[in-house]
């Protein structure tokens, strides 16, 4: 079994999970695949979450768009719902003191199946039909939600909360990239973007060669789609957990 295990989230999301990853005796190592930063100019998401009481349901796309949207806000109005895709998202409404015994928190059924669609499913779109709905996302990203929403009658809004993108390769990155590819590692992946971005990363490395070496490594993911993304890129050894650090936790206990 290898023993470096490789996180791949932004550096401050990647802290906690990587004393997690410590805990059981494997070597934590970070390697942001995504860079989030703040918007140049927050005035329309400020001014969106200044009404939010104006709102039947405020849907949240990742936890990047939990925290920045929580920088902005004092306290949250308790007839107001709110929907995550994913555990890692409950878990950040967890961290600003939202959680489902005092608000009504959406979110899919099967852990493992964290995604827009999933979520879709466990909205009551029917009762929603002709009230607001707020989504909180990136400054880019799928589409899929908010169309869903429209076509089921509801009034959508869009708010930009951050913006991503993958780091340029320079000279260090490249090397912890060839380093890395010169033996097995488990590879933590928690956004289909980020492995996308990794395969262009390597590619610029030396081209073929380098994503073969890539391809064979391990990865551990949270969600189908993610699966599915790295099937499609050409990865052969990947272990679907379902959505939640513990789940990534126990995959890697198992492999001990």
């Amino acid at each position: 079994m290898p023993d470096t295990v490789v996180i791949t989230r932004p550096r401050q999301q990647a802290e906690p999970l990587a004393r997690a990853v410590a805990a059981l005796g494997r070597t934590p190592l970070i390697l942001p695949l995504l860079d989030i930063s703040p918007l140049p100019d927050a005035t329309l998401l400020r001014a969106a979450l200044g009404r939010l009481c104006d709102y039947a349901l405020v849907a949240f796309v990742s936890p990047n768009a939990v925290d920045a949207a929580f920088a902005h806000i004092d306290d949250w109005p308790a007839d107001v719902a709110l929907a995550v895709v994913g555990e890692g998202s409950r878990a950040a409404l967890a961290r600003h003191g939202i959680d489902g015994a005092r608000y009504r928190i959406h979110v899919p059924l099967d852990p493992s199946r964290s995604d827009s669609e999933h979520l879709l499913q466990a909205l009551d779109t029917a009762a929603l039909a002709g009230c607001r709905v707020l989504v909180v996302r990136g400054e880019t990203g799928r589409e899929l939600l908010p169309d869903a929403l429209r076509a089921a009658g509801i009034h959508v809004e869009t708010v930009a909360a951050y913006r991503r993108a993958v780091p340029c390769l320079t000279p260090d990155l490249a090397a912890s990239l060839r380093a890395l590819l010169d033996r097995p590692n488990d590879w933590i992946i928690t956004s289909s973007e980020a492995l996308r971005g990794l395969v262009a990363l390597v590619e610029q490395l030396d081209g073929g060669a380098s994503v073969a070496k890539l391809q064979r490594q391990h990865l551990i993911v949270p969600h189908a789609r993610i699966a599915e993304t790295a099937g499609a890129l050409g990865f052969t050894a990947v272990t679907l957990t379902g959505s939640g650090d513990e789940r990534l936790l126990a995959a890697l206990q198992s492999r001990a």
